[in-house]
């Protein structure tokens, strides 16, 4: 996958937020499902990013940067939180959700990924995955938007064929691969 195009890699702090700021906080969200907490994880970032924005030599990497400093960021919180036990004659009777599901499907879609070209694996995480547009995606893999919608549709027509192959008798398809084909097709 190329790097995103920047518009020169002596780029401000302010301009790399502003045309950044939703993928960043897609991944923020994907880090935590709490959309406030998630905005939060992502100024922090950003401020931590902000006081080491000089020494990043290379600006096309700065969302990797950003990212590795939600990652650990995340972590600090996670170890910094304390558990409070509270002590009680009788539990509470609380539904505890089944996700068995939703891991299968995700392992078994990151199995079926693998099916696919490494260009087409690239479409279908930018598209899907990063929620980009046809043109973002075009510009980030140095494609023709048209290049993009074709080969996102093929992608697509092989993770369902593939899906069919290895479990015929499903009636169900793993929520990551209910995209419809006039979907894959339209430019955000």
């Amino acid at each position: 996958m190329h790097p995103r195009k920047y518009p020169d890699l002596s780029m401000d702090f302010e301009e790399y937020v502003r045309t950044r700021q939703e993928a960043l906080l897609r991944s923020a969200q994907r880090l935590i499902a709490d959309p406030l907490d998630a905005q939060d994880l992502l100024q922090t970032a950003l401020v931590r990013t902000y006081l080491r924005w000089e020494g990043i030599a290379d600006k096309q990497l700065a969302d990797a940067y950003l990212r590795r400093v939600m990652i650990n960021t995340r972590t600090e919180w996670w170890r910094a939180r304390k558990l409070k036990e509270l002590p009680v004659e009788q539990l509470p009777d609380a539904p505890v959700e089944d996700s068995t599901d939703q891991y299968a499907d995700r392992a078994l879609l990151i199995d079926i990924m693998k099916t696919l070209t490494p260009q087409q694996r690239r479409v279908v995480t930018l598209r899907h995955w990063e929620q980009m547009s046809t043109h973002e995606t075009a510009n980030a893999l140095g494609m023709a938007p048209g290049t993009v919608k074709s080969t996102l549709h093929r992608a697509l027509a092989q993770l369902r064929r593939e899906l069919r192959h290895r479990d015929p008798d499903s009636t169900s398809t793993p929520a990551a691969c209910r995209v419809s084909p006039s979907a894959s097709h339209q430019a955000r």
